[in-house]
């Protein structure tokens, strides 16, 4: 057979997998949650706007009974508890039928003071939980369009798991803001998990592309795929390349064979979970301070921090020993290369560094100044 040979990979399936199933379980249907101030539920404003007329019901039936020899029953000529009831339900509610009134100049008075006002609160309140729960809906509508139109370069985080809350925490330390995350988990217990954290969440299964569309993943920089199974992973790079074909698209899986399948699919770069927890466990045995060293290089804002910057025009022309940054490595197109590699010098304009530096107090800057 003359037919050139074609590489086949196999994707190899994680074992059970519990946290996997507890998010299946909580699937719906590519929801938009935007993160919102702490407000109550509806009804719980409800109930409270209603126990707040009712205080003034009572408040202004306590009024009317204590000052009730200056009203006049056209009934029986007198006010007891009950008629005072009576005139603060028909006075509250702008009904006066006018069968019971104030004859008196003090209980004018205090209708002019005290009754009155408390008929425009009663009003207030009332009109005001009508109004507010029929533009509950509509407030939402128009968040979500705001928020779709100024979307623009964002980062797409997919699975908000252990990975995933690892990889925002290193990309928030770097500068990036809450505002420029959109977190895409199948659960929504998790994704309220993440709008108390501020970010802003999209439930529904990531590997289909209308829940990609409502995350506006077509229109991200960077997408993070941290779903707890490879399978899913290589389902969720494809659709995501396909829908955005620019975007640096960065993937995690378990096992190490399933790293081919997942650049073949469209990742720019794949991090071998398991793998890469074995050679800092394999490391820190060997050296315990080498490990300590290099679990401070990966974590971003303390210590020591890994950065990627470009050469400034007075390192134009230098060797990489003469930068003021312990450079270690120095990406020149699509070649990396080491730091003692004699290619790496004289160092160009295009040039990008990959340098050791101490983590600043403050956000650090993404281009250094010139």
């Amino acid at each position: 057979m003359g037919g050139g040979h074609r590489e086949v990979f196999h994707v190899k399936l994680p074992g059970q997998d519990a946290m996997a199933r507890d998010a299946e379980e909580h699937l719906v249907g590519g929801q938009i949650r935007l993160p919102n101030p702490i407000l109550q539920r509806p009804l719980r404003q409800v109930g409270a706007r209603l126990l707040m007329a009712l205080c003034v019901l009572l408040m202004t039936v306590l009024i009317v009974y204590i000052d009730r020899g200056g009203y006049h029953d056209n009934a029986d000529e007198t006010v007891d508890m009950l008629d005072a009831v009576y005139y603060a339900t028909v006075t509250l509610s702008t009904t006066g039928y006018g069968d019971i009134v104030p004859h008196s100049d003090s209980a004018r008075l205090v209708n002019v003071l005290l009754v009155t006002p408390l008929r425009v609160l009663f009003l207030i309140i009332l009109v005001g939980t009508t109004l507010e729960v029929l533009t509950q809906r509509t407030r939402e509508e128009w968040r979500l369009n705001r928020w779709r139109s100024t979307l623009r370069d964002h980062t797409v985080i997919i699975g908000f798991g252990t990975k995933g809350r690892s990889a925002i925490q290193t990309l928030c330390a770097t500068g990036l803001k809450k505002e420029q995350i959109v977190i895409v988990d199948p659960s929504s217990k998790v994704v309220e998990t993440a709008n108390a954290d501020g970010f802003t969440g999209v439930i529904g299964d990531a590997t289909r592309s209308d829940v990609l569309l409502r995350a506006e993943v077509q229109r991200a920089r960077q997408i993070v795929i941290a779903t707890q199974r490879d399978d899913t992973a290589v389902l969720v790079t494809l659709t995501a390349r396909q829908l955005n074909r620019g975007a640096k698209i960065v993937a995690a899986v378990r096992e190490e064979e399933n790293a081919p399948l997942l650049r073949q699919s469209g990742a720019d770069a794949v991090i071998t979970s398991a793998s890469a927890a074995g050679r800092l466990l394999g490391l820190s045995v060997l050296s315990p301070s080498a490990g300590t060293v290099m679990e401070d290089l990966i974590q971003q804002g303390s210590g020591l921090d890994l950065v990627e910057r470009p050469v400034i025009k007075a390192e134009v022309g230098k060797s990489v020993r003469e930068t003021d940054d312990l450079v270690i490595s120095v990406l020149r197109g699509h070649r990396l290369l080491g730091y003692d590699d004699p290619a790496a010098s004289p160092l160009q304009l295009t040039d990008r560094l990959i340098t050791i530096v101490r983590a600043r107090s403050g956000p650090p800057s993404r281009t250094p100044p010139e």
